[in-house]
């Protein structure tokens, strides 16, 4: 599917915005327990310092662990990115709305649930909501910008097919 750059900066961006949003709401879900329930523990506290400590434990464990041979974290989401595209074909790609929401569709189903949306889940449940969502969307901008940039240029000089070989490779 060939979009404009704008087009796909766009549909990622709102998908990762409402990724965002979502998890920090469900983040203020924590921070919004009453304290009879939780009889006086900081759940939102304990929920941000396991989150935590069990990123940096599966992150660690899988660098240890990782073989040169086999695939690796990347391989595994370009491999869920391209059961989302398979399983999207019911949309009108021909026009720019169906593009966008082609887009939004594909990374909201390859983000969902990742590090960031669980991270963003337990820095709101312990700091300042407003904050954390900006931080998340501007950091999630920078960052989109990037490979969207980074992904124009590369198809100047890259063809698809080339592409489509070392990503099989």
């Amino acid at each position: 599917m060939k979009t404009s750059k704008f087009i796909s900066y766009l549909g990622s961006m709102g998908a990762l915005a409402a990724m965002t949003v979502l998890s920090v709401l469900i983040g203020q879900l924590f921070h919004a327990v009453p304290t009879g329930l939780s009889q006086g523990l900081p759940l939102d506290d304990i929920a941000a310092t396991l989150a935590f400590a069990f990123f940096g434990y599966k992150t660690l464990t899988e660098a240890l662990s990782m073989d040169d041979d086999a695939p690796g974290i990347m391989d595994e989401e370009l491999a869920d990115a391209e059961e989302a595209v398979e399983g999207q074909n019911s949309l009108d790609q021909s026009t720019k709305i169906g593009q966008l929401l082609s887009i939004f569709t594909l990374v909201f189903a390859a983000e969902f649930g990742d590090r960031s949306f669980l991270s963003t889940i337990a820095l709101s449940a312990a700091q300042n909501p407003l904050s954390v969502a900006g931080g998340a969307i501007a950091a999630h901008g920078v960052a989109t910008g990037i490979a969207v940039g980074g992904g124009a240029y590369l198809a100047k000089y890259v063809s698809e097919k080339v592409i489509g070989i070392i990503s099989e490779a």
